[in-house]
């Protein structure tokens, strides 16, 4: 067997020349457009074709039937299964989504997570867990959604210590209203413990927003969705996001929380991936097909991958995040190499992991345009665990 790999004439996010992949101990070690294989080293072309990481799912609250709030003890094992599931839709890590729910609840998951994270090496899933998203449960009543009321909590200090107890380790985001905060000690609080604070489930005006983020929150939780829209003389936490080159919009592409042509109005004022990232919001019966479901003591009925309560209201999807790219392109609203970043540097970027390709392990993923499909497919190169 041949101790390297070369992954030839490779277009790369952000290149205008080819590239060359270097790939050894399953790692990348080299990146140019010149390199030179000696005998020791097996070539695979490309034939210029995009090649990136996987994908990066910072919201997705369950899978294959396991929603993250249910999670218990004996579901260790489930995790495994959703990590294998995530890693053959191209996604190569994620953060596994706790929506509101009561504080016990939201502890018993967190712990579990926490639990399952000191092992993972053992159980070695191909989509790895990179902390917990925590949306809720700290939203403002009229922008809740699908979240139940009776689980709403005010947001202060002492109340998001309450709900994280033992383990704000393990949370990397948390999507709350920043307007129930008027004094914005609570961001300030969460961003000195190293969480992410995204905006979301909000009534917040541009001030309250603009304060929010001079305080330290940095992101916007499934943009359009569950905030005010925008308006030439209100232009809401999302316009006061948009402006922003330090903040990014969580973006649902599946078109349905979205229609496409406002999120091509959307991806326009906001640089493309410079300001955006895919999400998947994907909902326990991601993997699963369209049917009726359990969602905590409600029912949610899935059709063609879009999640709704039994009164209509939008509760999610079940389609895996990579679908988003390929609808971007189809839809004619931006080119692969945005759409592919989207799902791939954006969110790396957004919660602080390098985009850089060498030194990272070759979990790569080949894009290529498939006539008969009329649209961007993508296949794994390599999935190394």
């Amino acid at each position: 067997m041949k101790d390297q790999i070369l992954i030839a004439n490779s277009r790369l996010l952000g290149h205008q020349q080819l590239q060359q992949i270097l790939i050894r101990n399953q790692t990348i070690i080299t990146i140019a457009p010149d390199v030179q294989p000696n005998y020791n080293t097996s070539v695979i072309d490309v034939k210029g074709d995009f090649v990136s990481l996987g994908g990066i799912d910072l919201q997705i609250n369950g899978g294959l039937g396991l929603a993250f709030p249910d999670l218990e003890s004996q579901d260790i094992n489930k995790l495994t299964e959703i990590g294998n599931f995530l890693g053959q839709q191209g996604i190569d890590a994620y953060l596994p989504t706790i929506v509101t729910t009561s504080v016990e609840k939201i502890q018993r998951s967190l712990s579990v997570i926490a639990e399952y994270v000191t092992k993972e090496a053992l159980t070695t899933p191909t989509a790895k867990i990179l902390g917990v998203h925590l949306e809720g449960p700290f939203l403002a009543y009229e922008k809740r959604g699908a979240h139940p009321a009776k689980y709403l909590l005010p947001l202060s200090i002492d109340k998001v210590k309450q709900v994280l107890g033992d383990y704000t380790s393990i949370v990397k985001v948390i999507t709350l209203a920043p307007e129930l905060d008027p004094t914005g000690e609570t961001i300030s609080y969460l961003h000195s413990q190293k969480i992410t604070v995204s905006l979301g489930h909000s009534l917040a005006t541009a001030q309250q927003a603009r304060a929010a983020f001079r305080q330290g929150a940095s992101m916007v939780t499934h943009a359009f969705n569950a905030m005010p829209s925008l308006h030439h003389r209100q232009p809401g936490l999302l316009g006061a996001a948009i402006v922003n080159p330090k903040v990014l919009c969580g973006l649902i592409a599946d078109g349905n929380h979205v229609c496409p042509e406002m999120i091509d109005i959307f991806l326009k004022a906001s640089n493309y991936s410079q300001g955006v990232f895919l999400v998947s919001d994907a909902l326990a019966p991601m993997g699963l097909p369209d049917g009726v479901y359990p969602w905590d003591s409600r029912t949610i009925e899935v059709t063609e991958g879009t999640a709704r309560l039994t009164d209509g209201t939008l509760a999610g999807t079940t389609l895996p995040l990579l679908v988003g790219v390929k609808n971007l392109v189809q839809w004619g609203i931006c080119t692969p190499e945005d759409a592919i970043a989207m799902a791939t540097e954006s969110p790396r970027k957004a919660i602080g992991l390098s985009t850089m390709l060498v030194g990272q392990p070759a979990n790569l993923l080949r894009w290529h345009w498939d006539e008969a499909q009329n649209n961007l497919i993508w296949e794994r190169l390599f999935l190394f665990i």
